[in-house]
């Protein structure tokens, strides 16, 4: 059981509160805030290649301090929103110079006049099967889920709706081109003691809930597959659902997910020469040794 604590500030914040007690309430907030000279904000999912990025634009560009925050991408504009996001009883409050997530997140932040333009930069190469190590249930494919021994973990859908949505619709998609009851699937999804649900960070929840024995099964993005079974090489193995010529590894039908970035505001003294970086030859090297790539077109 994990106990709720109440906030115990001595001044009331307007900080938009974000905490996730399961994986450590700071594992996704990188840094010292407090000397940042470049504060970048972005969704979770590139975690791994964005940490790669940022350590190799600091260290090109003479930058000794950098803070980036990878929680999901709607917590992150009501936090840009806000001025602030509030961590249990730490409020932090250094704005992110730029923001990188979903295209909705971004033109979020461009209705609000937070966000002047922005572009996608990467895309994922579609979802795999994350399994213990071994396979002990032997999942090899979508319709395995329906398995009355097999339990899946999945994102929470209220608060991770992008994630869910794009899990969700790729299980569906490729339910649908390989003959699984898709009837059966949504019964499942529908079932609590089947599913385990996420509570808002699913890039820290999934590997987690397999670890601990409560899923069987997550159907997450390659690239995060490819980081668990990476850094855990002795508790994670992955699945893939179709064939593997190069670049494109997996089922046709599964969801591809576009990064776009933009600049906040001005971007202060370096986010401009970020955006410039992230364009470059380096970062497409670093992304692709990640297990994404850009896409066909800046756009």
């Amino acid at each position: 059981m994990r106990l709720n604590w109440p906030a115990e500030l001595a001044q009331k914040q307007h900080a938009y509160p974000w905490y996730h007690p399961a994986s450590n309430i700071c594992l996704d907030f990188h840094g010292d805030p407090g000397k940042a000279q470049l504060v970048v904000y972005s969704d979770g999912n590139h975690h791994m290649a964005l940490m790669e990025t940022l350590q190799q634009f600091g260290g090109s560009h003479g930058i000794e301090n950098l803070f980036y925050a990878t929680i999901p991408p709607n917590n992150l504009v009501h936090a840009v929103k806000s001025g602030a996001i509030q961590l249990g009883n730490l409020v932090i409050s250094s704005k992110p110079h730029v923001f990188i997530g979903p295209e909705k997140a971004l033109q979020q932040l461009v209705d609000t006049g937070h966000v002047a333009t922005h572009k996608a930069y990467m895309k994922s190469q579609g979802n795999v099967l994350l399994v213990r190590r071994g396979n002990p249930k032997n999942i090899e494919s979508i319709n395995d889920f329906l398995r009355k021994d097999v339990r899946l973990f999945s994102p929470n859908p209220a608060k991770e709706t992008v994630s869910y949505q794009v899990y969700f619709e790729s299980v569906m998609a490729i339910a649908k081109v390989s003959g699984t009851d898709i009837a059966a699937l949504e019964k499942k999804y529908a079932s609590p003691d089947q599913v385990h649900y996420g509570e808002c960070i699913h890039h820290r929840e999934a590997p987690q809930a397999i670890a601990d024995n409560y899923a069987d099964v997550a159907l997450v993005y390659y690239h995060l597959a490819l980081r668990y079974t990476r850094i855990f090489p002795s508790v994670f193995d992955m699945v893939f659902l179709g064939e593997k010529p190069a670049k494109t590894l997996y089922h046709p039908a599964n969801v591809i997910s576009y990064y776009h970035a933009g600049m906040v505001g001005d971007g202060g003294v370096h986010g401009q020469t970020f955006m410039d970086y992230l364009a470059g030859e380096q970062v497409t090297k670093i992304y692709d040794q990640h297990g994404l790539y850009r896409p066909e077109k800046f756009v």
